[in-house]
């Protein structure tokens, strides 16, 4: 260890100078008892050197200053500078002061012999140090020869406080903190430089004890510091044992200062282990993170990516669970995984599947529907009938609803003379409904239906009787063109329809096309003119779509019509009304012949069959009477050709309600069900709802539809009714249905 300040000192006390000390620069002048108390602490020290005979194997030669800190090596100075002492020793000697002597043989660290014990404890007291720190045995300075000697430090007292000022606190670094060890500053050279001596006098038994704990105090030294142990520099070792007979060089002897740098160069000191060794396993396959500020466990460790550098983005659950518990997560496996996928979806797949069963339950029902389980068609036994058709032209019969009965002739287009008025009655009606038994709009004669009564010369069929001015119903005017075939009144009805004939002929083809008659073409509203052709096949369809209409038929199943002026008409068509006929008309040409549109009716089975048939192109003179004749075989043939037969009981299950969720429930019909065809004919059944809403539950006897056989006028028709009750669909009908 380098000798310190005092050691210039003492190699002057050994010369024969009984130096005397001065207070430090910062101490005011005239301090008696501080200077007193500091020439006892030097006498002391002189009286230890002078018996062992030696200044100490650190002292310096007397005249020189020991190295400074200019060379750049540390001079461990201590808290008083060497000028500064030698003054002050002179100062003493002048003043006629003598130190006492330390008795020979006796240890530098134990009090001089006569002193009082003020003076002991001051002489004892190290330079720069206070003796009464808690922890002044972690301050033992090892030698460089190896030995520990242990300072005596007499303890302070309990009853001592500092007595230094507030400002001399202020001025004074925080010496008394517990944990002051960490706010110590490092000076830049490595060499702690020692502070000021106190400033403040002391009084009494205070004199050899110092007043300011920080005065003492090297600077940027916390003294008084429970830790003070982690502070003490490391002090090399020579490798030499140090003579126990050696005295304490001055420094040693009256200072615990420790150098914070020797000459000889200090190992690096080991760094200092936590008390409790804290070992923390970093979760598996995660890097680790580089060196920082150690983190509290409460403190989750932020997601780390692939390479540990940077976050990776939102941490799976159990590795935040990991983090925040500082439990690395289970390893994966199959089993895990899958138990946890259970976990996880369990909760949804039973959400969604309450989810489904509330709408299933609430979701609107299906429309109930009817359904035939009965066949669906019937056939009749027997070869197909042959009626007694002419020799020439065509023909064609059909019993509406039910099909064609017979038919003979080739089906091509022939000029049709008045029956072309077929077609205008129609339009007429279809676009001005009338209603049976109402006359219905008046309409004006013009000029020009008066005009063309007159061609009653050139062989055309009128109405004669109309005159200027005049008035007639529509019912009287449709009367006047289907019984006497009025041509200037047919031609009257096309201009009051559509205000002229040509729009009203476009009209009846545009109907022609829509009613399927292909072979048909109007040329005029009255069938005078040869370019209106048709079929009896295309008449027959015409027909029977006329015979719908009620107010038509009352004026076609006339014998005779009488006019407003009072004139009665006969009908043409001489088989009405005989053997069931209604109509319909006539109509004859030279270049056309003899031509007829008739319909007749036959009550079977508890229907009413109509039976419509064309004939056409008899040129047979009279044509009128020749085609009224063979109409009639044929119509009467036809309506002996009808049979019927029963397809269905009473009571019998014709069908079933279907829920349509899975859900059927019987019907049964109400009276036996009669089919009416002809030989080798087959009828169609059906069953419906009769344009009635099905209900989802209902009791039994309800109807809840029909069976029909066959279609049109003569289609047969009979209720249905449920054979048991009709329940709702279950509840779980409800949640298995797909659509």
């Amino acid at each position: 260890m380098k000798p310190d300040a005092k050691s210039e000192t003492k190699s002057e006390a050994g010369s024969g100078a009984k130096p005397e000390v001065k207070a430090p620069a910062e101490a005011a002048a005239g301090d008696d008892r501080l200077k007193a108390a500091v020439a006892a602490w030097v006498a002391n020290a002189d009286d230890s050197e002078g018996a062992d005979g030696t200044a100490g194997s650190d002292a310096v030669e007397p005249g020189k200053t020991r190295e400074s800190a200019k060379s750049g090596k540390s001079t461990d100075k201590p808290s008083v500078k060497s000028d500064t002492v030698k003054s002050d020793a002179k100062a003493a000697a002048a003043s006629g002061e003598k130190p006492a002597e330390a008795p020979a043989g006796k240890s530098a660290a134990e009090p001089a012999a006569g002193k009082s014990g003020e003076e002991a404890k001051a002489a004892d007291a190290p330079a720069g140090k206070p003796v009464d720190r808690p922890t002044a045995v972690f301050g033992v300075v090892k030698p460089k020869n190896g030995t520990a000697e242990t300072a005596e430090a007499p303890a302070k007292k309990p009853t001592d406080k500092p007595t230094d000022k507030p400002s001399d606190r202020a001025s004074a670094p925080a010496a008394d903190r517990p944990t002051a060890v960490f706010g110590a500053v490092k000076p830049k050279n490595g060499a702690a430089k020692p502070a000021g001596a106190p400033a403040k006098k002391p009084s009494g038994d205070e004199a050899a004890k110092p007043t300011d704990k920080a005065a003492d105090k090297p600077s940027g030294t916390s003294g008084d510091q429970p830790t003070a142990l982690l502070k003490a520099p490391a002090v090399p070792a020579t490798g030499k044992a140090r003579p126990k007979d050696t005295a304490d060089s001055d420094s040693e002897r009256t200072s615990q200062f420790v150098p914070l740098k020797s000459d000889t160069p200090a190992a690096p000191a080991a760094p200092a282990k936590p008390a409790i060794p804290v070992s923390v396993t970093p979760p598996t396959g995660v890097p680790k993170a580089p060196a920082e500020a150690e983190r509290t466990k409460q403190t989750p460790l932020p997601p780390q990516s692939a390479a540990g550098a940077e976050p990776a983005g939102p941490a799976a659950p159990l590795d935040l669970l990991a983090q925040l518990t500082n439990t690395p997560p289970p390893p994966e496996t199959p089993v895990r995984t899958a138990v946890r996928r259970v976990k996880i979806w369990t909760p949804l797949v039973a959400l969604l599947l309450i989810i489904f069963c509330v709408v299933q339950a609430f979701r609107p029902l299906p429309d109930p529907t009817l359904k035939l389980t009965a066949s669906k068609s019937y056939s009749f036994d027997g070869a197909k009938p042959s009626l007694p058709w002419p020799t020439e032209g065509q023909g064609h019969v059909e019993v509406s609803g039910l099909g064609t009965m017979g038919s003979f002739g080739e089906q091509k287009p022939v000029p049709i003379g008045s029956v072309a008025k077929t077609m205008t009655a129609y339009m007429v009606l279809k676009n001005h409904p009338l209603k049976q038994g109402e006359n219905g709009p008046m309409i004006d004669i013009d000029a020009k239906a008066v005009s063309d009564a007159g061609k009653e010369s050139e062989g055309e069929s009128v109405l004669n009787t109309v005159k200027p001015g005049q008035k007639i119903s529509l019912r009287d005017a449709l009367s006047a063109v289907m019984i006497p075939s009025a041509n200037n009144i047919a031609r009257l009805l096309a201009r009051w329809d559509s205000q002229s004939e040509e729009a009203f002929i476009k009209k009846m083809n545009d109907t022609a096309k829509d009613l399927g008659m292909k072979n048909t073409t109007y040329t005029d509203a009255s069938g005078l003119m040869e370019t209106t052709v048709s079929t009896a096949e295309d008449q027959v369809k015409l027909g029977k779509k006329a015979m719908e209409i009620p107010a038509l038929v009352a004026i076609t199943k006339l014998p005779s019509w009488k006019d407003p002026s009072g004139t009665t008409h006969r009908n043409y068509n001489t088989l009405v009304p005989f053997d069931g006929a209604i109509g319909i008309k006539t109509g004859s040409t030279t270049k056309a012949g003899g031509n007829l549109l008739f319909a007749g009716q036959k009550e079977i089975g508890g229907t009413t069959q109509l039976i419509v048939a064309a004939v056409l192109g008899q040129h047979k003179a009279p044509i009128i009477d020749t085609v009224n004749a063979v109409s009639k075989k044929v119509l009467i043939a036809a309506q002996g050709d009808l049979r019927d037969h029963k397809v269905v009981k009473k009571g019998d299950v014709v069908g079933r309600v279907d829920d349509g969720l899975g859900g059927t429930t019987p019907v049964v019909a109400t009276k036996d069900v009669t089919a009416v065809g002809w030989s080798g004919l087959t009828v169609s059944l059906a069953l419906n709802d009769a344009g009635r809403k099905l209900p989802h539950s209902a009791k039994a006897g309800t109807e809840v539809g029909q069976l029909t056989v066959g279609s049109g006028p003569g289609q047969v028709r009979v209720p249905v009714t449920l054979k048991k009750d009709l329940a709702e669909p279950s509840f779980g009908s409800k949640l298995t249905r797909l659509g």
